[in-house]
């Protein structure tokens, strides 16, 4: 559909987009959904998803997303996979998206094209993604109920997704590159009342150790190189979140860490441009209020159209 107008195009195919798409699709606008892989993001590598309402015995990411590109091609989206977008170009009451090998232009545009966690890029940490190797406390936490777990990175969110793992882990261990955490201070007191807390600060992680899963973590202190080896079954990691906006630069306001500012119907700085999901600046990155953030925007873009 190179060159082509459509209602919506949607940048990203994670839950924000696909719900997105779902929305447009059955109001009947025409919509074209851009991935620069294949659907799912991220959500489709987690291997058990717990907490997806309606789904008591849990789910695998891969099966829900394919679920969610099913139903959002029935009602009509267009999905173009391996489309990497590299411009964005805000027209008269349009919006044209250049990919590697294509250009096409829409009436609206949402971007839902997520953020990815920054890496230690240690050894181990890309073999045990999934498997003792996690991202995300609230998603991944109660699988460790009764096990030792391992925090690395002690700013907030280190220490507030570290809190809420305390009550249900056997011990956590904060491991801070910093010979102090850079937490706010009414977090660190909360966190460091717990008797199950243990603190490793002025050290960094140099590997993941394991067999099937994670069985331990090696940590070095920066200043004496001594090696310290932390058993334990879990590695979550906060060292900060990046997100996939370098195409929107100089094209919406982006805040200082180029997440996109938007109102509370997800449009962005330019009229017709909406972002959803954890693209967006915001506190909580769950897949449930992605999907939220998704009807929001198709429906924003629906009532625009109209206006137009």
């Amino acid at each position: 559909m190179p060159d082509s107008v459509c209602d919506v195009i949607i940048i990203g195919g994670g839950p924000a987009g696909l719900t997105a798409a779902i929305y447009t699709s059955r109001e009947g606008l025409h919509t074209l959904l851009l991935e620069k892989m294949a659907c799912g993001g991220r959500v489709a590598l987690t291997d058990h998803i717990e907490n997806w309402p309606g789904t008591p015995e849990g789910t695998s990411g891969f099966d829900l997303m394919e679920k969610f590109k099913q139903q959002a091609q029935k009602f009509g989206t267009q999905i173009t996979e391996f489309a990497e977008v590299t411009k964005v170009e805000p027209l008269e009451k349009a919006v044209r998206v250049t990919t590697d090998n294509a250009s096409y232009t829409g009436k609206t545009l949402i971007v839902a094209t997520g953020s990815v966690p920054k890496k230690l890029n240690v050894p181990g940490e890309d073999e045990f993604y999934g498997k003792g190797v996690s991202y995300c406390a609230t998603c991944d936490g109660p699988f460790y109920k009764g096990k030792d777990i391992a925090v690395i990175g002690c700013g907030d969110s280190g220490l507030q997704e570290g809190e809420s793992l305390l009550g249900f882990a056997k011990s956590v261990t904060f491991i801070a590159y910093r010979p102090f955490m850079k937490a706010r201070k009414s977090l660190q007191e909360r966190v460091k009342k717990k008797p199950n807390a243990k603190f490793l600060l002025n050290y960094i992680a140099t590997s993941i150790n394991g067999d099937k899963t994670v069985t331990s973590v090696t940590a070095k202190e920066r200043q004496t190189n001594e090696e310290r080896i932390i058993d334990v079954q879990g590695v979550f990691v906060y060292i900060g979140i990046l997100p996939n906006t370098n195409f929107l630069q100089g094209v919406v306001k982006l805040d200082p860490a180029g997440f996109v500012i938007t109102g509370d119907d997800m449009q962005a700085s330019v009229a017709g441009i909406y972002a959803a999901g954890d693209v967006r600046f915001k506190k909580i990155r769950q897949i449930t209020n992605a999907c939220g953030e998704g009807t929001i925007a198709a429906i924003a873009a629906r009532d625009y159209i109209k206006e137009l």
